[in-house]
């Protein structure tokens, strides 16, 4: 318990620093040209496929334009944590190198996963908390404990998935995985804080790297390694 507390407090502690700004305003940033990119197409395909048709219903083509602008927007509003998490997930190996190199820099940095095994690994990841999500709050009106669900659910999915992005710098899958499963009381109370943080609006958009340097901080502890400060963190 008190390892996880003190991973998500050293973490925390690091969202302002300028690598971690790096990385969430790229992450963002990059998510709103898409949702203005998506907003060009579909503006591109109304106007040549359907907009000649409804010509002599100009109302229709205004209303249509209305409802479409008002969908995306509403899109955007959910999908925008979760989509600036995927892409996130392409930068998180810079957050991880930072925190070991301030924190545990006797042991070195560890391996990052190459770009191609690491844009599927997000988009997995972002598709099974999608889904997860969509099924913990597709039970609420069965039951009453649909927010105590939504919870447990995104904290087993969070817990393991940045434990393992985590101890995969230093091990191999099936090592990792194993002492992912031998300390998963620890690792999903860890995800469950990383709900909890993705749960809070606005600020949900860095919870991709305050997980990450979360996990880099639990990996190290339960391999026996202790935080140290360096000369460096004062200039950070």
């Amino acid at each position: 318990m008190h390892m996880v507390i003190e991973s998500a407090r050293l973490a925390a502690s690091e969202l302002f620093k300028p690598k971690f700004r790096s990385v969430l305003l790229k992450s963002v940033g990059l998510t709103i040209l898409m949702f203005i990119a998506m907003w060009i197409v579909l503006e591109a395909l109304f106007s040549t496929f359907l907009a000649p048709v409804l010509g002599p219903w100009p109302w229709v083509s205004t209303a249509i334009i209305w409802l479409m602008s008002a969908g995306l927007l509403v899109g955007a509003g959910f999908l925008l944590a979760p989509v600036t998490a995927l892409i996130a997930g392409i930068f998180l190996d810079d957050v991880a190198e930072y925190v070991e190199r301030e924190h545990y820099a006797a042991d070195g940095p560890g391996t990052a996963m190459p770009i191609f095994p690491s844009i599927i690994y997000a988009v997995r990841f972002f598709l099974v908390v999608v889904a997860a999500n969509l099924a913990a709050l597709a039970l609420v009106p069965f039951i009453g404990f649909g927010f105590a669900i939504f919870f447990v659910v995104n904290g087993y999915l969070l817990g393991r998935e940045y434990f393992m992005f985590a101890a995969m710098r230093f091990r191999p899958e099936d090592e990792a995985n194993h002492m992912r499963k031998a300390r998963s009381t620890d690792i999903l109370l860890a995800g469950m804080i990383i709900a909890a943080f993705m749960a809070v609006p606005i600020l949900n958009l860095a919870t991709p790297v305050f997980a990450a340097a979360m996990m880099v901080h639990i990996h190290k502890m339960l391999s026996g390694r202790q935080p140290v400060r360096t000369v460096s963190q004062h200039h950070a």
